[in-house]
């Protein structure tokens, strides 16, 4: 299911993840990662228990809305890339980046500004993600 195109079964697989660990029902490994990110995030927690009303909702950045279900997903991109080192070299920019931001909840916030950036470059330019400039972003964290 978390494999899906669709938004809303997107999110409604979140929120089916927050139930089963609320019922204290055993979860697969992806809804446990899952699971994991979503306890890092206190701040969504409720929203989750309301499916109803966080599913086809539009979070709007115009209006200083952020999208939870996107962050919770940058999260989970983040610890993709670290567990296979994708693009080549992210693992040890982010050993480099740890010295500087020690607390990994922190540490990942910095390397999803720069995941974020580069996604929204492609998007807006319609061209494939640019993993040179998505490293350099992390490069740039580790010397300031």
């Amino acid at each position: 299911m978390i494999f899906s195109q669709n938004r809303d079964q997107l999110r409604q697989f979140y929120c089916e993840v927050w139930r089963k660990h609320g019922a204290g029902l055993a979860l697969e490994p992806l809804e446990g990662h899952i699971r994991d990110v979503i306890l890092l995030h206190p701040e969504y927690h409720a929203l989750l228990e309301r499916p109803e009303q966080a599913v086809g909702r539009d979070y709007l950045p115009e209006f200083g809305e952020t999208n939870p279900f996107l962050h919770m997903g940058l999260h989970l991109a983040i610890h993709e890339q670290l567990g296979t080192d994708r693009p080549a070299g992210i693992r040890a920019l982010a050993q480099q980046l740890r010295l500087r931001y020690p607390d990994a909840h922190t540490l990942e916030h910095r390397m999803m500004d720069c995941l974020a950036e580069m996604l929204w470059r492609s998007q807006r330019d319609a061209t494939a993600p640019n993993e040179a400039d998505y490293l350099n972003c992390l490069r740039r964290h580790v010397s300031v």
